[in-house]
């Protein structure tokens, strides 16, 4: 057997196998033998069915097994021995003149090869790193909505802005029967919170969904209306009154302090603020550092100059999936996966050159904070180490949350790695304002 490589250019070769009756045939003949002594053949004795009989029966069909077991197992060798980075799997070259019947065979395959290129993670003043503040206005929002949810609701005859209102939209024609709670002021514009001051139980009031609320998400819950027609909803709704409420906000003392703080780590509204404020700065951090991570790949892939085998990984994509794809609809898949292609090879430069890299105990470990994290919103704040070990090990044995889970060790290591190694932009700005400017 012999295996020769051309390369086409830096990002294409081909790979040759050429495959020679010696390679193959003593173990074709090995499996004929076994195939006579089990075969069972009318007018034969067990293990006494003519060769010849064997070889015209099953002699091309196990040849051409043997040859294909080798040929991928040589191909496979041929290409870790050498080193090939590929993007995409060998693809095999059709010969018209191909023949199974010949006792040599000639193979090519088609490869896509990795580009070279080195990672500058040189970027000061490309990239913003945003440091998200919690504001006194946002203090004092939070502050007011722990004395609304902790405070005295009491019955009303008569619906005011402040009021919590209760009752039922209705639009058959577009079966929309939902019952809701909201406070009167959070309707959006003047005429539709007219429509429902001073409203009493029982009164019916009806009401256009077009931006009835300022956030999309909102009216969605309240209506009960999938996600994919919220936005395009344009319809008149009926809402019958059921209950109106007010709500006494509870004073700010111990016994409200207790309540959120059992273990006395809170006695002053000064400490409750600080208190809002870590917790809030803390999840900001958390989306600070997933728009830093954003920005840092949008950086790398701009400025990380390489070319792509793009013939060859659009001619690989028309086979590589369950269902053939046309030129055209692999052309348009290429495109729409270039980027991400770009920043895997980019993230796998940067890990292989500095070393960065995952084991198995880093993502149990990983896994084991993940559920930790998860228990204790369900009050379980100390759950025995066994049992996070049991049920880490459940969620590795999936696949695909193991996929989920290391990729997101991944991000973390690589967000350390960049956060030590690349100067950025800093920003210091409130969330409202980190909403309008990131997203626009």
């Amino acid at each position: 057997m012999n295996i020769t490589k051309e390369s086409i250019d830096a990002l294409n070769a081909v790979v040759k196998v050429d495959i020679v009756a010696e390679d193959y045939q003593a173990k074709v003949s090995s499996l004929l033998t076994d195939y006579r002594k089990k075969a069972d053949v009318p007018g034969f004795r067990k293990g006494h069915v003519p060769m010849g009989m064997i070889k015209k029966q099953y002699g091309k069909s196990i040849m051409i097994d043997e040859v294909n077991k080798l040929l991928q197992e040589s191909l496979n060798k041929f290409i870790a021995e050498e080193k090939l980075e590929m993007l995409g799997n060998p693809l095999p070259r059709m010969t018209e003149d191909f023949n199974w019947d010949a006792e040599e065979f000639s193979f090519e395959f088609e490869l896509g090869l990795a580009p070279v290129f080195e990672v500058d993670l040189k970027a000061k003043d490309k990239v913003t790193q945003y440091n998200i503040i919690a504001t006194e206005e946002l203090l004092d929002e939070e502050v007011k909505n722990i004395q609304t949810r902790y405070g005295k609701v009491s019955a009303i005859e008569e619906a005011t802005e402040e009021s919590n209102i209760t009752g039922t939209f209705v639009n058959e024609e577009n079966e929309i029967n939902k019952k809701s709670t909201f406070i009167v002021k959070d309707l959006n514009g003047d005429e539709n919170i007219a429509k429902l001051v001073g409203a009493k139980v029982g009164d019916v009031v009806e009401l256009g969904t077009k931006d009835l609320f300022e956030d999309a998400h909102r009216l969605e819950h309240i209506l009960g209306v999938s996600h994919d027609v919220i936005h395009d909803l344009d319809i008149t709704v009926s809402f019958t009154v059921e209950e109106v409420t007010k709500t006494e906000p509870a004073d700010l003392d111990k016994e409200l302090f207790d309540k959120l703080f059992p273990d006395g780590s809170v006695t002053s509204v000064t400490e409750l603020r600080e208190k809002i404020k870590e917790d809030a700065e803390k999840q900001f951090q958390q989306q600070g550092d997933q728009q830093l991570l954003n920005a840092i790949t949008e950086y790398l892939v701009e400025s990380t100059k390489f070319d792509l085998p793009a013939d060859f990984l659009k001619k690989w994509l028309r086979t590589a999936g369950e269902k053939p794809l046309t030129e055209e609809e692999a052309t348009a898949e290429f495109e729409k996966s270039e980027k991400g292609l770009r920043y895997q090879l980019i993230e796998g430069k940067v890990m292989k050159d500095n070393d960065i890299k995952i084991d198995y105990t880093e993502l149990v470990d990983y896994a084991k904070g993940f559920i930790r994290t998860q228990m204790a919103q369900f009050g379980n704040t100390n759950p025995e180490e066994k049992e996070l070990d049991d049920i880490a090990g459940r969620i590795l044995q999936n696949q695909e949350e193991a996929q989920k889970l290391q990729s997101q060790l991944i991000s973390n290591k690589l967000l350390t790695f960049y956060k030590e190694n690349m100067s950025f932009k800093s920003k210091e700005l409130s969330y409202e304002d980190f909403i309008k400017e990131v997203y626009k």
